[in-house]
Formats: C-alpha cells, sequence, structure tokens
C-alpha cells in the first residue's frame, strides 16, 4: 500500500501536533540561521533535539539581552525543541549521535564544509546509516564553489551579495541592514529545502542533501538590483529611502515624525494628486507614467516632501485612509510588539521558561487553517532532556536489533 515513505510513517509523538507530527529532526546547528530553521520545524509539529557542546552550548545562548540568566534572542530561535548536551570528540557522545540520525528523519548542521566529515558526521557517511535521511547543510557560501571554505556570518554576506552596496543615503557609506537578512533567509530556505525534500522522499522513499548558504539567500534579496543590472550592464546606485522601479513609494517626513507612501500604481497616483488638489501633478509630463516618474523621482520628491512636511503623521493617515492610499506610519519595536494588529496576527506568544520565567517570543508568520504551527513550548535549558533522549535511543536500538533479528528455525540470509 502506498510508497515506502508511507510504510515507515511513525505514530505522533505524545503531545505533539502540526503537519510534522512524527518526524524527528536532529539538529548540530547555532547562532541564528540554522536554529531558525529548526525553530519553523518545530512549530509545525516536528520534535527536534538540539545538540550542544557540553558546558556552553550554542554560543547563541551567550548573546545579550539575558533574563534569568537566559538569553532572549536564543529562547526566541530555540522555542519548541529539546536539548542534549554531547561531546562529539567522545566515541561514546558520537555514537550516541549516530544512533540518534539513525531514527531521525531529517539531520541539519551549519558547521564550515568539510567539518561534519572529519567528525564522521558527513553527508556520505550518514546516507549510508539512514538511506531516508534529508541532510541540511546551511553555511556562509555553500558547499562548493571558490568561497566554500570561507567562513561567513551575515555582516560578510550582506557585504558580498551586494546589499550593502545599496543600502543606506545616496551619498553616504555602505550600510548594514540590522536585521540578520542573510542568516532568517538562509533559515527559511533551508526549511523550505527540507520541507520540499520530505515531500520528494514520500514518492522515492530516498532521502537527499540540502545545501542553503547565507551568500545564496542575500543575493536572492537583490531583486530589483539584479534587474537592473540585467537590463543595464552596470552596479545599480544607492537611493536611499527610494525605490528602484517604483515612484512615489518611500518613507516622507511629516510635520512631526515620518510616514510611508505607496502611490506608484496609475490609479493610486491619481488618487493622491486628486486629494492634494494638485491637478497640474497629473498634467505635467515628467509624472505621466511610472516610469517617469522614476525617471525624475528627485524632481518628485522634493514637491512632495514640501507638501507633507505641512501636516502631522495622524493627519496623513486620516487622509491616506481616506483615499484608499497605502500607507503606514514609522513605528518603534514598543509600538509594533504592543499592537492591536500584531497580537490579532497571534505574533506575539506567552510561554513560561523554567529557568527565566514568563517570556514571551514572535509567533510563526505562516497561517496553517487545519494543522497550524505553534509555539508551545519554551527554549531548552542546555541538556534539560539529555538523560530522557539518551534513554530512549538506547530503548529504540534494541527494539530495531530485536525486528532484525532472525527467527528460531529460519536461515540467516547469506
Amino acid at each position: 500500500m502506498g510508497t515506502q515513505g508511507q510504510k515507515r510513517r511513525r505514530p505522533k509523538p505524545a503531545g505533539r501536533s502540526g503537519p510534522l507530527a512524527g518526524i524527528r529532526v536532529i539538529d548540530l546547528t547555532g547562532h541564528v540561521s540554522g536554529p531558525y530553521c529548526t525553530m519553523i520545524l518545530a512549530d509545525l509539529g516536528a520534535e527536534v533535539t538540539k545538540v550542544e557542546r557540553p558546558g556552553s552550548g550554542d554560543d547563541a545562548r551567550a548573546m545579550p539581552p539575558h533574563v534569568g540568566g537566559e538569553s532572549v534572542p536564543f529562547m526566541i530561535v530555540n522555542r519548541g525543541k529539546r536539548s542534549i548536551a554531547l561531546d562529539l570528540k567522545r566515541k561514546d557522545d558520537l555514537a550516541l549521535c549516530r544512533k540518534l540520525v539513525a531514527q531521525a528523519d531529517v539531520f541539519v548542521e551549519n558547521f564550515k564544509p568539510g567539518t561534519a566529515a572529519k567528525i564522521g558526521l558527513g553527508w556520505p557517511a550518514l546516507r549510508r546509516l539512514n538511506p531516508r535521511l534529508i541532510y541540511c547543510s546551511v553555511s556562509g557560501f555553500g558547499q562548493n564553489g571558490p568561497w566554500a571554505a570561507r567562513g561567513g556570518f551575515d555582516l560578510m554576506t550582506q557585504a558580498l551579495s551586494g546589499i550593502m552596496s545599496v543600502t543606506g543615503a545616496e551619498d553616504g557609506p555602505p550600510h548594514r541592514v540590522p536585521m540578520p537578512i542573510s542568516d532568517i533567509g538562509a533559515g527559511l530556505q533551508a526549511a523550505v529545502g527540507v520541507l520540499a525534500a520530505l515531500l520528494a522522499r514520500q514518492r522515492t522513499g530516498k532521502g537527499q542533501r540540502v545545501d542553503v548558504s547565507l551568500y545564496d539567500s542575500a543575493l536572492a534579496f537583490g531583486l530589483y538590483e539584479a534587474a537592473h543590472y540585467f537590463a543595464a550592464g552596470a552596479a545599480p546606485p544607492r537611493l536611499g529611502q527610494a525605490h528602484r522601479g517604483s515612484s512615489p513609494y518611500q518613507v516622507f517626513r511629516t510635520k512631526d515624525g515620518w510616514i510611508t507612501i505607496g502611490a506608484a500604481a496609475q490609479h493610486l497616483w491619481q488618487r493622491l494628486c486628486t486629494g492634494l488638489n494638485r491637478p497640474h501633478l497629473l498634467a505635467d509630463p515628467r509624472f505621466a507614467s511610472n516610469a517617469d516618474r522614476v525617471r525624475n523621482r528627485a524632481a518628485l520628491v522634493a514637491i512632495l516632501n514640501d507638501e507633507i512636511a505641512k501636516r502631522p503623521t495622524a493627519a496623513w493617515e486620516t487622509f491616506l485612509a481616506a483615499h484608499d492610499i497605502p500607507y503606514g506610519r514609522v513605528q518603534g519595536y514598543d509600538e509594533v510588539l504592543e499592537g492591536e494588529h500584531t497580537h490579532a496576527r497571534g505574533m506575539v506568544v506567552a510561554l513560561k521558561h523554567p529557568r527565566a520565567g514568563a517570556t514571551r517570543v514572535l509567533g510563526n508568520p505562516v497561517k496553517l487553517s487545519v494543522t497550524p504551527a505553534r509555539a508551545v513550548r519554551p527554549a531548552p535549558v542546555l541538556n534539560q532532556h539529555g538523560p530522557e533522549i539518551r534513554k530512549a535511543a538506547e530503548k529504540a536500538e534494541t527494539r530495531g536489533k530485536r525486528a532484525t533479528k532472525p527467527l528460531r528455525g529460519q536461515r540467516k540470509s547469506a
């Protein structure tokens, strides 16, 4: 009945739900990119076992700010997981790790390329151990290419991917996007790759490797910048707050703050000019189409800056809402995280941590109607689940040996 993947489907672990219930993930990742991937899998119901160094654990545990001695960034990106401390330089701990992998569906690591193989946890070795395994590698620059051996963090990949060359003021220096977008992008892409590989395994019964890099993920954000280069053959210039292919579409200073306005589409541009009682702008050939407005952006923005600076932000919110023009005032994170819409969307979740007490984490942005993603378990204390994981691994290995032992009177195959 069905495929090989269906034959080995496991029952849901007690207390777990979601579309990935029954999927076991071994997580040998640290910092942000790998843990972000496995956080998504955990939210979707997978049983994620985080393998950490004894003593210090994931380096992200040291990242401030801390509450109750626990890193808040770590708690956000590692919720929903179990922790076991293993010294992979010790033969017995490495053997236990391999037992866990033999019983798993997914293995995720973010070592420098070649490091996992040196300790016996590379793709060829684990594929022989578990042919159904989905093996996901997240690295700075990928598993091949001239930069493969380089270590890479978000900062370096933002620089090398071109992001910093187009970010910041037009006449200013290169600017780093303050969010770790290379890390988060790679984590998202890794999760997509794992899900696709799991789906393929249902048809083929075989695992495969997923290779994701921070560099590729950062480069993939440069959609408009790549389009500019492919069309013009020249590096796209830095534009500050402006959009490369739309105008007006940027942030403007009001009398008492800042507001974004997106009125590049022709019908929105007409509404803006009509609402402002500026019909001459509609008749001006410099602003006749979006392409014209992009070419003459400096002149257009100067006119709009003068107009928008006359009124406070609240007045512009009322005006733009009345004319059905997309807008958004610039909010601080204190407003965002306490905002009514944020909570209505389930994007702030309260959890009780064994050491930090009552904490809050960010919710999952993917909303599924039947099998929703949920953040229900706080991030683990280092080695919190070590004893139970060891015991379960030994039990599973014993059951496996019994299942393969020949019955009495039955010949062993040659």
